[in-house]
């Protein structure tokens, strides 16, 4: 529940929430690599300019290999966190948001963080609202790539527009004015305050339908504590939060609560149902009534406090992975002037063994009191007035009178200082015309001052002039560091965008700086660099309370000179030079198509987005406007973007890197590299890696000195499939939908239920398709390749992982550049991925359904298919980031843990794990291009997809470009796997443990066994169904009946999904028992997870438990663990348990209905000859499933759980100063031959819980 320290790049302005579509494509190869961690981990936060902060390059097909440990480690790996209990059979855990750093979209959370977002949140009026009605045309520097231009596919704007010059009749003060017009204010945002000074805002939203989130905000954080007070915001919100007897009486009603403490928050928030399932009563007034108890009158007992201290303490320990240490290290350096670099939310250890009760009271007397805090609603919430009342019943009497706080209505929090919430004229109220207020007439003066007001945090700005000494780079070296990492970084203050003007401006830089990463990170890709990535981000941080503009770069530590010249050159030349006009067109019109499509998406927000949204833009003083607003005012302003002006305003963004230095131009912030102690050498083996600062700030002034020449213009094919060519293709290959049964000819098949079709093509490509309008003029698409990585053998270990990533590498399709595919995408606001599992191959489209985006998807995915490329080069690249991956499982303990366990319990299997250097080393482009292609026949393939199109539009496109793929059905009747086994007992690979060197302690603890696929096949081909009708007697029972209240049911035990639906049921309870016991009462860990792993082809599937823990209670945590998953027998389970559980999975079911990607999920296999349980009543009876499943039921899929000592596998993993010295070159060689690490790309760590 602590806050992983923001490092110094943040929140950029958004003015309006929403799923940005094609920013990932302005800002990065819109096709690029990236972990399923690193993709997620952008959160809700708009991160600017972040290309993939993995260190490796960035491609043009996402290729992501998904580990195949549990799917929960992976979603831990992608960093929701969560600080509550509401049980875990809620879908919460017992982590706090805030702790890790790729948990929560209020602050930037980790350098190693990208949310793919240029502008798609930036939105307002017309521009001629603002011009007294005169009119603006486009100018001039549309007017120069029009449609028919070569080099740049159609913009946005119409072609009579770019026809048209610039009314020149607009005076330039007519201008001026307009562009100092206030931005429109969201016309449903309410906003008020009560007596005592508590402000709150409500803003109503549909999505997800009938809940709500209430986030309750209070402004206090770590900024705040003294010297002896280190981390006591953060144990104040573990003791209030889970000490709260009103919030755990939301139990069982759906409710899911979390916390988190930053800097200068510290937030308890409440997804709630807006009504209980039972009686229909209205959980609003709970859910305040818990908030207030949390926020306003917690129990600090001794006995909770010293809970809270264990968990802190755990937690600690937990998160101070290497990834957390360079973070710190980052921060330190950066806001070395203040308080910021040195106030981490999660505390000092000696501290927090110190502080008793009353200290813990008396600071939350100090600053937990209304006046200092913000209630934020947003959801169902018709009735605003009610809802008003209902929050001054419950907050209204919180503090009398004489106690209340002193209130500034200059300011929208009152308590925080002029940096972070800068004063507006009249109120925040009175300024922002669009937003109602209507308690602020019952405000009234206090008579008790409080400590209501923090001094500001001081900061040393990056300006050019500004006196002050430029400090050298710093280096931060560690044993546990693989790869050089280098980071520049500039601070100013933040830029409030309220004004036309103000958003013209960030436009201006979204343009300039998208075009630098695209140079580098797609020219420069086409090669082999030297770097592994550059970055380049340009942000406004609330949490820091400035502007933070960072150049990240990453290299092979003997790459890290060329590295540091090429990036600086970059700069350098595009700062010299400018963007072209080509450029400038394509990224105007990318952005411009991006926010129309979230305009479109105005009432498809899911509401925890909004609130975000409106929480991050209250902090930075931004004006809040909603999707429509944004479009507008976008639209208005591009209108009055010169190319002269995008260059003008991005050559400053950047003069800290060009100029450097030079006299008077802007110091850098600070410049810190991040290095290996030691590094590998070919031939040679570890050696000391040595580095010094002089050398860093040569290489720096070297790359600025190189020569430099413009950009050209690059051509950019606006279809990769003409409609002659298509012609030809359809003359050729006849294509036709075929019968979807041997029996009867059937070509097509509607389920009026779920709204699903299947079809079938001539070539044997499998088609489903849903339409929806979840999404508005959007649509994904994925395509399923059977086979994966089990269909590696004995002689071509990593063939298909390393296949897919060659291919990734490449980019290329067909006579078309990388180059020129990435910015197809770009400008068809497509996003794709290519990833492979150990089961599946799958690519993964996301495209706009405008100026024919779905044909131009399906284009891309025809060229794959059919013109791929193979490129030696690529190959390369690929073979030396694995070979990299698997070098760095050492220096991880979570990884090191975890890579252990799976060689013993898989039996030595490398199909499960990456490959080691010796499988590596036997493959060529020609076996990696076999192990995958052969995959690709007809038969072998499905497509799936979901979307707010027409039954004619999919159809066209799929018969178009699917049925002219030759895909040969496949010639191999039975498909050959090598036998997957677990390691028999006995061994003495069924139990244990990794030691590694580290400066600090730390350890953690992975447990695992088998268990059944999601269709009931057990290891050797078991069919358990057969186990299950034997012990009924043979008995068959009608598959639906109904019980006595007349609610229909169904017989799980009869149905394909019996095993999936009753495993899942018993993760969270297993989960909610783990927390309750292992976490709650006996004080072990902090962090402890239950998850299982289901195949759906291979017969087998198993569970992990992942806990956290110090070195003298590991051992002790991995006991209570596996006493919890034995103890269902001798601990029965209640029927409240697994009524909690069933909620908990309908409600998320019923929420995620709501999303294109979960019907992705949902049609996945329909008709894959591979899953042959899979068909349509798995959908159509999965809630119906869920609520007929019994106590008995789920014990009986239990059986077939192995926890016994003959199964169980373990595996514990300590770091400390001296761990390192117990583990001898043997072991390490044991350890890492055929296991690679679980986190997928370059992930360090795998155990941070999710929500």
């Amino acid at each position: 529940m602590a806050s992983f320290p923001s490092p110094p790049v943040a929140t950029p302005p958004r003015l309006a929430p929403g799923i940005p579509l094609a920013t990932a494509a302005v800002l990065r190869p819109s096709l690029s690599f990236r972990s399923p961690a690193a993709a997620s981990s952008a959160g809700r936060s708009s991160v600017v300019l972040r290309p993939s902060t993995l260190a490796v390059p960035v491609s043009p097909f996402r290729c992501t290999y998904r580990r195949a440990i549990s799917p929960g480690l992976r979603r831990r790996t992608q960093g929701s966190g969560s600080a509550s209990v509401i049980g875990s059979a809620s879908g919460e855990r017992n982590g706090c948001l805030s702790c890790f750093p790729r948990s929560r979209g209020r602050g930037r959370s980790g350098l190693a963080r990208f949310a793919p977002c240029a502008l798609p949140h930036t939105s307002g009026l017309s521009l001629h609202s603002g011009l007294s009605g005169a009119k603006v045309r486009r100018h001039h520097i549309l007017h120069a790539a029009g449609p028919d231009e070569p080099h740049v596919a159609s913009p946005t704007w119409s072609e009579t527009t770019l026809d048209k010059p610039f009314d020149q009749a607009i005076e330039k003060e007519e201008l001026e004015g307009f562009l100092n017009t206030p931005l429109p204010s969201h016309p449903k945002l309410v906003r008020g305050q009560l007596k005592n000074g508590l402000r709150y805002l409500i803003l109503p939203n549909k999505v997800p339908a009938n809940r709500f989130e209430a986030h309750m905000e209070v402004h206090v954080g770590s900024i705040d504590e003294e010297e002896d007070e280190q981390g006591i915001a953060h144990m104040i919100e573990h003791v209030a939060f889970l000490g709260s007897k009103k919030r755990e009486k939301l139990l069982g009603t759906g409710a899911r609560s979390n916390a988190y403490t930053d800097f200068h928050h510290t937030v308890f928030h409440i997804h709630s149902p807006t009504k209980t399932k039972e009686y229909g009563e209205d959980l609003l007034p709970s859910v305040l009534d818990a908030l207030n108890e949390i926020a306003f009158h917690p129990k600090f007992s001794s006995s909770r406090v010293e809970k809270e201290r264990r968990a802190i303490l755990s937690e600690l320990q937990m998160m101070n992975t290497i990834e957390y240490r360079v973070d710190c290290q980052l921060l330190q350096h950066l806001h070395s002037e203040n308080k910021l670099g040195e106030r981490f939310p999660i505390g000092l250890e000696e501290q927090i063994h110190k502080w008793d009760p009353d200290k813990i009271r008396r600071f939350h007397e100090r600053w937990y009191y209304p006046a200092n805090a913000t209630l934020y609603l947003v959801g169902e919430i018709d009735d605003i007035p009610r809802a008003i009342r209902e929050i001054e019943a419950v907050f209204e009497h919180t503090l009398p009178e004489s106690e209340a706080a002193p209130m500034s209505t200059a300011s929208p929090f009152g308590a925080m200082a002029s940096f972070f919430a800068p004063k507006l004229p009249g109120g925040l109220a009175a300024s922002l015309t669009g937003e109602r207020s209507p308690a602020t007439d019952k405000i009234k003066p206090v008579k008790r001052e409080r400590q209501a007001v923090r001094p500001p945090v001081e900061h040393k700005w990056s300006l050019p002039g500004v006196a002050q000494d430029a400090k050298p780079p710093a280096i931060f070296q560690h044993e546990l560091i693989q790869s050089f990492s280098i980071n520049m970084f500039c601070k100013i203050p933040v830029s409030q965008v309220q004004a036309y003007k103000d958003l013209r401006s960030v436009l201006m830089k979204r343009i300039f700086l998208s075009a630098l990463h695209f140079r580098i990170n797609t020219r420069y890709k086409s090669s082999n660099p030297p770097f592994t990535s550059v970055e380049l981000d340009h942000s406004d941080s609330g949490r820091e309370g400035c502007t933070v503009t960072t150049l990240t770069v990453t290299a092979e530590p003997q790459n890290w000179s060329s590295a540091i010249k090429v990036a600086v050159h970059e700069v350098r030349r595009l700062k010299e030079f400018g963007v072209t006009m080509g450029e400038m067109t394509r990224y105007m019109d990318a952005l411009i198509k991006d926010s129309e499509q979230l305009a479109m998406m105005i009432d498809s927000v899911p509401s925890v987005d909004n609130l975000d949204f409106i929480m991050e833009s209250d902090a930075l003083g931004h004006t809040v406007m909603d999707q429509l607003q944004g479009h507008e005012s976008l639209l208005a302003v591009a209108e009055t973007v010169t190319l002269e002006e995008v260059n003008a305003v991005g050559a400053e963004v950047l003069e800290f890197i060009s100029d450097y230095g030079k006299l008077d131009s802007p110091l850098p912030a600070a410049i810190v590299a991040c290095v290996p102690k030691k590094v590998h050498i070919d031939g040679v083996g570890e050696t000391d890696f040595e580095i010094h600062p002089e050398e860093i700030t040569d290489s720096i002034k070297a790359g600025l000195e190189e020569p430099i020449y413009p950009e050209p213009e690059l051509e950019v094919p606006k279809e990769l499939i003409t409609q002659s060519q298509l012609e030809d293709l359809k003359l050729q290959h006849k294509p036709s939908f075929a019968s979807l049964s041997k029996e009867e000819n059937v070509v097509k098949i509607f389920d009026s239920e779920t709204g699903i079709t299947q079809r079938r093509l001539s070539n044997g490509i499998s088609i489903n398709y849903k339409i929806t309008q979840n999404e508005a003029r959007v649509g994904v698409m994925r395509l399923i390749v059977g086979g994966g990585r089990a269909r590696e053998d004995s002689e071509s270990k990593g063939s298909v992982i390393v296949g897919v990533r060659t291919l990734s590498e490449g980019g290329c399709v067909g006579n078309f550049s990388r180059e020129q595919v990435e910015l197809f995408c770009v400008n068809n606001l497509i996003n794709c991925s290519l990833e492979s599992n150990e089961e599946f191959i799958f690519m993964e489209f996301r495209f706009a359904l405008r100026d024919n985006g779905m044909r131009a998807a399906f284009q891309l995915l025809h060229m794959v298919l059919e013109h791929n490329v193979w490129l030696e080069d690529a190959f390369d690249r690929a073979t030396q980031l694995y070979l990299s991956y698997y070098r760095s499982i050492p220096k991880s303990l979570e990884r090191s843990t975890a890579h252990k366990l799976m060689l013993a319990m898989l039996n030595h299997d490398e199909r499960f794990v990456e490959p080691s250097p010796h499988s590596l080393q036997k493959l060529t482009l020609q076996s990696v291009k076999d192990a995958v292609m052969n995959q690709f026949v007809g038969d072998n393939m499905e497509v799936s997809i979901v979307g707010d199109f027409t039954e004619e539009e999919v159809e066209s496109c799929v018969h178009d470009y699917l049925g002219t793929v030759s895909a040969a059905k496949s010639s191999n009747t039975e498909e050959h796997i090598e036998k997957i086994s677990f390691q028999p007992f006995p061994s003495d690979m069924h139990f244990q443990q990794v030691y590694i060197k580290d400066t600090d302690e730390r350890a953690c603890a992975y447990i695992a066994g088998p268990a059944p696929n999601r269709w009931g096949f057990a290891t050797e081909g078991n069919d358990l169904f057969n186990v299950i009708r034997s012990s009924n007697g043979n008995e068959v029972s009608e598959s639906v009946n109904s019980d006595l209240t007349g609610r229909r049911r169904i017989d799980v035990r009869s149905h394909s999904l019996f095993f999936g639906i009753t495993l899942s049921l018993l993760a969270e309870i297993i989960n909610s028992r783990l927390f309750t016991t292992v976490r709650d009462s006996m004080g072990l860990t902090y962090d402890v997870s239950f998850e299982l792993n289901l195949f759906d082809k291979l017969d087998l599937g198993w569970y992990v438990i992942a806990v956290t823990s110090t070195p003298s209670k590991v051992h002790k945590a991995v006991d209570a663990c596996k006493g919890v998953l034995r103890g269902l027998h001798s601990n029965r389970i209640m029927e409240r348990e697994l009524d909690r559980a069933k909620r908990t999975l309908l409600m998320k079911h019923e929420a995620e209905t709501k999303t294109n990607a979960y019907w992705l999920g949902l049609l996945a296999h329909l008709q894959s000859s591979s899953v042959p349980r899979k068909e349509i009543s798995c959908i159509k009876e999965l809630t119906m499933l869920y609520e007929s499943a019994t106590i008995e039921d789920l014990y009986l899929a239990y059986e077939h759980l192995k926890v016994d000592d003959a199964s169980l596998f373990a595996c514990i993993g300590i770091a400390g100063a001296e761990s390192g010295e117990d583990m001898n070159d043997d072991e390490l060689d044991l350890g890492l031959h055929g296991m690679a690490p679980m986190g997928g790309r370059g992930l360090s760590t795998m155990t941070r819980p999710t929500t």
